[in-house]
């Protein structure tokens, strides 16, 4: 009977994350009336009704929702504890939940997953990439790679690298702007200033050249709240921005984007991969920290100035 509901709750988990019973079936390599049927008679067990069935989609009832989050857990749990008795304990298997900014997304670990799932192709993932501010126990996320530094108490946190930045503007409004050769320029441009989604503060990195210093707290024609905003304003030429440059590069090599004031540097943003203070670090979890910490490291948009290759378990106490 375990075995039954263990099989019954697998069968519901992933119907929730691939919204259809077909897909599930599918991934789970059974027939669709089998999963059908371990539904049927977890709902008839539990006494409640957990999905939410139309001729369009499946979704899961509110208390669908609040038995997916405990029962994701359980599973997880069994996938470490059959890992860590396995003859072979070097297989990674089971799901990853991972939260992270859309640049990091979108300009690194997304376009190289396809070789972290050749390593491990046991594991399935399930990335989400936005600018807010999980709640990693709340929504069930293993782990989240975070910019800025991190002060929760209830989160182990690790510096994995950093988000080098570069100040640029299209071509269109720099034709149409006044000069640009010094910092003390910008007073007179217009400038896009961006705010943490999260606590709706606002972002002022620091300029260096030198023994000179120069803070971008200058007039601001405009606020944008979210990465790919931010970016697009840029493009459009709604004037000068500070975009990841890894970002950026692909707007330069089109010329979309130019740089400028490039004898000076931006400070860059730690990025960190942090994950509850409570919960196990399981092998899954492991092997994608080491695997997305090598990852920057080998990047030079990305890595830290003073290279830290391992990661490891340190707490840090720096405010986000």
């Amino acid at each position: 009977m375990a075995l039954d509901r263990l099989e019954a709750m697998r069968a519901f988990c992933r119907i929730v994350e691939v919204g259809s019973f077909g897909g599930a079936a599918e991934s789970l390599g059974l027939a669709k009336t089998t999963v059908s049927g371990q539904i049927q008679a977890l709902e008839v067990l539990l006494g409640m009704k957990l999905l939410h069935r139309t001729t369009r989609k499946v979704s899961p009832t509110t208390e669908g929702s609040a038995y997916y989050l405990r029962a994701r857990a359980v599973l997880d749990d069994v996938d470490d504890l059959e890992a860590s008795v396995s003859m072979n304990r070097s297989i990674v298997r089971g799901r990853i939940r991972i939260e992270m900014p859309p640049a990091v997304g979108l300009s690194l670990v997304v376009p190289a997953l396809r070789d972290f799932t050749a390593k491990y192709p046991e594991t399935h993932l399930d990335v989400g990439c936005s600018d807010r501010v999980v709640d990693l126990v709340e929504e069930g996320i293993d782990c989240s790679i975070r910019g800025g530094v991190v002060s929760d108490p209830n989160l182990v946190c690790k510096v994995i690298g950093r988000v080098q930045l570069a100040l640029c503007a299209s071509p269109n409004y720099l034709k149409e702007s006044p000069g640009l050769s010094s910092p003390e320029d910008l007073l007179v441009h217009k400038n896009l200033g961006y705010r943490f989604s999260a606590n709706n503060r606002r972002y002022l990195p620091q300029m260096f050249r030198g023994h000179d210093s120069f803070s971008l707290d200058v007039p601001v024609s405009m606020y944008f709240n979210n990465g790919g905003a931010y970016t697009a304003a840029a493009v459009a030429g709604l004037g000068i921005a500070f975009l990841p440059r890894a970002e950026a590069q692909q707007y330069f090599a089109k010329g979309m984007l130019e740089e400028v004031l490039t004898d000076w540097t931006l400070e860059s943003i730690p990025l960190s991969l942090v994950y509850p203070h409570t919960r196990h670090l399981s092998a899954r979890v492991r092997a994608f920290a080491d695997w997305v910490t090598t990852l920057m490291r080998d990047d030079p948009c990305w890595r830290l100035e003073r290279e830290n290759s391992q990661y490891d378990e340190s707490h840090n106490t720096t405010n986000h």
